[in-house]
């Protein structure tokens, strides 16, 4: 029997708290939520636009609102799980990368969900709870030109392993869910390198990001990645690192056999280096 099966048969509401929620897998997520009885709160720098999700309007890489907001519904609705999709994404060399701008994308992708798993964490500690920690197939497979990504997603899969080492006598499980290429706004959200902060590697960058967005907008749609984190949120022993779909499956344990330099050599095929 799931957790959400367990809280019906005490008549208690399941509630979650979604950092990144006004759009794509965390947009998505809210609305499955809701629609199965769930109470939400999203936290997020725009509201999620579903009027039965709470929201609060904050950043999480800029003070402590958004934290203090997870504290204040355990609260009031109690807190049966945690789901961060909260991400920032720069196309950029490592050589010409200012440190503002990879700061800035892991206080979002990595240090956010840190803290608000720190927030989450003494108000589940009573009654158990799930974190999902949205990660990606980058965190295994180093997108070109976008290192600073694909590094903050790899720490996200170490947080995952390394906090179900700790937390599990108090039934607290947290998945690292590794979405592939999903078709959402993001693709366009990312910021990008001029060519003349790219310097000589203006045209190889602009291959890169062009071959990505690609990747994204022909992969799999956002309420496909959503379905498989309700699933983890219902689940009475979930994974600790979850793939989304066969296709990426099969991909993500082929880079794992295959010698590095022939992953790396495909890898820069498919950004077209």
């Amino acid at each position: 029997m799931g957790m959400e099966n367990k809280n019906k048969s005490k008549a208690v509401r399941p509630s979650a708290v979604i950092v990144g929620g006004s759009s794509g897998i965390g947009y998505e997520t809210c609305n499955r939520l809701v629609n199965r009885g769930w109470a939400v709160t999203n936290i997020s720098r725009t509201p999620c636009k579903n009027a039965k999700v709470t929201n609060v309007t904050a950043d999480v890489a800029y003070g402590s609102e958004a934290f203090d907001a997870i504290g204040a519904t355990a609260k009031k609705f109690g807190l049966t799980a945690l789901v961060y999709c909260a991400g920032f994404s720069m196309a950029a060399p490592i050589e010409h990368a200012k440190e503002s701008d990879y700061k800035y994308l892991f206080e979002v992708n990595f240090f956010g969900a840190l803290k608000a798993m720190q927030a989450a964490i003494p108000h589940m500690k009573k009654r158990g709870g799930k974190i999902v920690l949205v990660g990606s197939l980058g965190g295994d497979v180093p997108i070109v030109f976008d290192a600073f990504y694909s590094c903050s997603k790899a720490a996200l899969e170490m947080l995952a392993r390394s906090a179900n080492l700790e937390l599990s006598p108090y039934r607290i499980s947290t998945t690292a869910l590794l979405p592939g290429g999903t078709s959402t706004n993001f693709s366009f959200k990312r910021k990008v390198y001029s060519e003349e902060e790219n310097g000589s590697y203006s045209k190889p960058v602009n291959r890169a990001v062009a071959a990505l967005a690609n990747m994204e907008q022909s992969g799999m749609k956002p309420c496909r990645v959503a379905e498989d984190i309700y699933d983890i949120l219902v689940e009475e022993n979930p994974p600790i690192i979850k793939t989304c779909g066969a296709k990426n499956t099969v991909k993500r344990f082929a880079t794992r056999v295959m010698p590095e330099k022939l992953t790396a050599y495909i890898n820069s095929k498919m950004f077209k280096q």
